[in-house]
């Protein structure tokens, strides 16, 4: 799927500057708040990168099918989704009342427009020392860039060292989720003998990059307009319905937004 950017670049992705269940034939790993894993990694491009929308305990988070064209920043500037023009709807109120200097209006428009935007996410490989089994871990780009480092700092020594992942909240706002990766290097003091033995088992092996395919659910224009409606979206402010697409292929004015205009 050309949609999802693999490996290298997927990393290249992530390193550049610029701005249902869901799940078909694999799964994300379970990583709420408070979880920590004891992970190797195998490899330095163990990733996949998405743009996921969705919003959280309304509508599970999907692909687009038909994906629209984003600029460098990663907003949508042609071929705009249901959700996009979501966004968009909100972003021009955003916009108009800043421009009226009406702050509290701005930035409540902000807000909903944030929840309509297609979000850069990362979907990372690791071996789950406790299972033993291959796992992929769903991150959001900050918190992918939070541990990449790491694992960079850190590549020659990958066959040697495991890893601590774990997510925190200390506030409870979504904003304040980190994710941080830990080296354990005492492995007879911080590992059980089932841990070291399934860490050594993938001694020499690749990450299994198909566990990337089908993590995600695709959802086409009229799944999107049912989930805008989930959402609790008006969709006939952008002259839409159940039942039907877009009126007559209109000209759209793309989104065009800094990184200033987000709340998040």
């Amino acid at each position: 799927m050309s949609q999802f950017k693999k490996g290298a670049a997927a990393l290249g992705a992530l390193q550049q500057q610029g701005g249902g269940e869901g799940f078909i034939d694999s799964e994300f790993a379970k990583f709420g708040v408070g979880k920590t894993y004891k992970v190797r990694i195998l490899g330095t491009t163990d990733l996949m990168q998405y743009v996921g929308y969705g919003i959280y305990k309304k509508v599970n988070t999907f692909v687009a099918k038909n994906p629209s064209i984003r600029d460098e920043k990663g907003n949508a500037i042609e071929n705009l989704t249901p959700w996009d023009k979501a966004e968009k709807y909100h972003r021009d109120l955003q916009f108009a009342a800043s421009d009226a200097k009406n702050e509290a209006e701005s930035k409540k428009q902000g807000q909903e427009a944030s929840k309509y935007r297609g979000k850069e996410r990362y979907a990372f490989g690791f071996i789950d020392l406790e299972t033993g089994k291959e796992i992929v871990i769903d991150l959001s780009r900050d918190q992918a860039l939070g541990i990449y480092p790491t694992i960079t700092k850190y590549e020659n020594k990958l066959g040697k060292l495991a890893f601590e992942l774990s997510k925190t909240n200390a506030t409870g706002q979504a904003k304040d989720t980190k994710v941080s990766l830990t080296p354990i290097i005492d492995f007879d003091e911080d590992l059980s003998d089932k841990e070291r033995a399934n860490f050594a088992k993938f001694d020499g092996k690749e990450f299994n990059q198909k566990l990337f395919d089908g993590l995600l659910f695709e959802a086409d224009e009229k799944q999107q307009i049912e989930n805008l409606v989930a959402a609790g979206f008006d969709i006939t402010l952008i002259g839409l319905s159940i039942g039907a697409t877009s009126q007559a292929d209109e000209e759209v004015t793309p989104i065009e937004i800094s990184d200033d205009d987000l709340p998040f």
